[in-house]
């Protein structure tokens, strides 16, 4: 068996809680059906029909006891419709080449693989030799000389295997493999080329790694090291076994273990030979226990369901979740200048999949320092604009940044807008301004203004950007010490009409702001004619209602 680079993780299910589904494919004659047939009755076939209705594995086959599905596929063209239907529906390939037959083999990277790739199947791909027994043994060749060029060339196969079965030599195995590769992808695990742990995996198991070193002093001690061994795998481990752990780090990485215990550069470091021993179950294993899928991020069910509310209803966070950020950005500011450094904040999210505030809408939506230094303020602005954006992913980052309350505490709800009203009283902290107005108006102007950012004499379209909306999030001091979070959303002029022809398009929008030039006397006509007079024929009191809001806020 030869291992390869690692396909893609199927579907990015974890595996577990449903079956694997396998599409057999490869050129006609190469043995496909009696490979199929073979492992499911473990005895070789005399008459095998030309295609296979869909066939089950015993769950008790594989120690994983996932069920099993084969899905066998027809070879000629007028079926190419049929195969590409099945492969778009396949959890992992396994692509057949006859060994006596050389040419089905070259088809491989000139057909089968290229085909896979136009049909965007990314899924593991076990490439399997079938027919050993009638491989002409004169010009021998290993399995790794036949398959490395291809496995160079074509980065999504898993695995190679030679198998034969009229001799039932290997036949169990290909199916195995073709398992383990949905169950434990290599790809989201390990650079092969690179030999070294992705990013992602290294930024998760850091976070298990703090979770576990529970007296956080940066070392797994004998007992921290038995409690993670328990509620991964269910079994302690004995003195000796732990001995015997560490010293296998130490002998291969010194500073993998230091006198308190399993350093995190140690646990990587097993986590790494696991993989290159081919105990990729294992790592997936812990990854698991913790709430991990095959992307390596946290599964659904650590996370609330989606939020219900009413459209003029907002997301925030709570109290709880402030102070908990509060005291993470105290914890990282390592410097106590009461800011956060891009290397600090970049450590912060170390033990996130990545930063979530490195692309738009996020990036450069809060006010920072010349250095990129970020205030509490603006750290906890930038959360604010996550949350009402995006309240799940919000909560899923505090839980990579280490929140460990239930995650339903750490939003709320805010009370309906219309409800407010008649009340003449909000309780929200955090509100969102629409801010209207034509082009060269100044609106990108107010934006910045708003975040302390210099005024500029160029002028730059929203809309030519990467992205047509831009926003702008601070806090504001209110009288007697209160504080409020405002949004600000630019509207781009062209944008509007876009905008308001979706229902409950303005439900979002706690104040409007409509920005003309003053010294062009058109940008003011302009405004009436595009934003102003439109949202005022969608709802009369819209205008009004916001402006009261805006002043009572003191914005204006």
């Amino acid at each position: 068996m030869a291992g390869g680079g690692g396909g893609a993780a199927a579907k990015g299910s974890s595996g577990g809680g449903r079956g694997v589904r396998i599409v057999v494919a490869g050129d006609r004659g190469t043995g496909k059906s009696s490979l199929i047939v073979t492992a499911a009755a473990e005895t070789f076939p005399i008459n095998v029909p030309p295609l296979l209705p869909p066939t089950r594995l015993p769950e008790d086959l594989y120690p994983d006891r996932v069920p099993v599905t084969i899905i066998d596929t027809p070879s000629s063209l007028e079926n190419r419709g049929k195969l590409a239907d099945e492969l778009k529906r396949a959890d992992a390939v396994v692509l057949t080449y006859a060994c006596d037959q050389p040419a089905t083999l070259d088809r491989l990277s000139t057909f089968w693989l290229p085909e896979l790739r136009r049909l965007e199947v990314k899924v593991p791909v076990i490439v399997v030799g079938c027919k050993l027994d009638l491989r002409d043994e004169q010009n021998p060749m290993s399995l790794e000389q036949v398959m490395s060029p291809i496995m160079q060339q074509f980065r999504e196969i898993e695995t190679c295997i030679e198998c034969s079965a009229f001799k039932q030599i290997q036949v169990p195995e290909v199916f195995y493999y073709a398992q383990k590769a949905v169950l434990h992808p290599t790809a989201p695990l390990f650079d092969q080329e690179a030999q070294t742990l992705k990013p992602r995996c290294v930024r998760a198991l850091k976070r298990i790694f703090i979770l576990c070193d529970h007296d956080r002093d940066g070392a797994l001690s004998d007992a921290e090291l038995n409690d993670f061994q328990v509620k991964c795998f269910s079994a302690p481990l004995q003195p000796s076994e732990i001995v015997g752990v560490k010293r296998v780090v130490q002998e291969k990485l010194p500073e993998g273990v230091n006198d308190r215990g399993l350093t995190l550069t140690g646990f990587l470091f097993l986590h790494a030979l696991f993989i290159e021993k081919g105990r990729l179950e294992t790592t997936w294993t812990v990854l698991r226990k913790f709430g991990y899928n095959n992307d390596i991020r946290l599964s659904d069910d650590q996370l609330p369901p989606p939020i219900k509310q009413a459209p003029d209803q907002s997301v925030e966070l709570t109290s709880e979740a402030v102070d908990f950020l509060r005291g993470i950005f105290l914890l990282f500011d390592i410097d106590g200048d009461g800011f956060l450094k891009p290397a600090e904040l970049e450590d912060l999210f170390s033990t996130a999949p990545e930063g979530p505030w490195d692309e738009a809408p996020y990036k450069d939506a809060a006010e920072k320092t010349a250095l990129g230094g970020l205030s509490l303020d603006g750290f906890l602005s930038e959360w604010a604009l996550m949350t009402r954006l995006d309240p799940i992913r919000s909560i899923e980052n505090l839980l990579y940044v280490g929140y460990a309350s239930d995650p339903s505490s750490a939003i709320r709800i805010t009370r309906r807008r219309r409800i407010d009203r008649k009340r003449q009283q909000s309780e929200r902290t955090v509100f969102q301004c629409f801010v209207f107005g034509p082009k060269k108006a100044g609106k990108s102007a107010l934006l910045n203004a708003f975040i302390g950012r210099p005024f500029s004499e160029i002028y730059t379209s929203t809309s030519e950007e990467r992205y047509a909306e831009r926003y702008a999030v601070n806090v504001v001091d209110q009288p007697g010490g209160t504080k409020k979070t405002l949004i600000l959303r630019e509207i781009p002029e062209d944008e509007v009409q876009k905008l308001l022809s979706k229902k409950d398009s303005l439900a979002t929008c706690d104040i409007a702001v409509f920005v003309h030039d003053s010294s062009d006397e058109h940008s003011w006509k302009r405004q009436q004619q595009s934003c102003l007079w439109k949202l005022l024929v969608m709802e009369k009191q819209m205008a009004v209602r916001y402006l009261a809001s805006l002043l009572q806020l003191k914005m204006i």
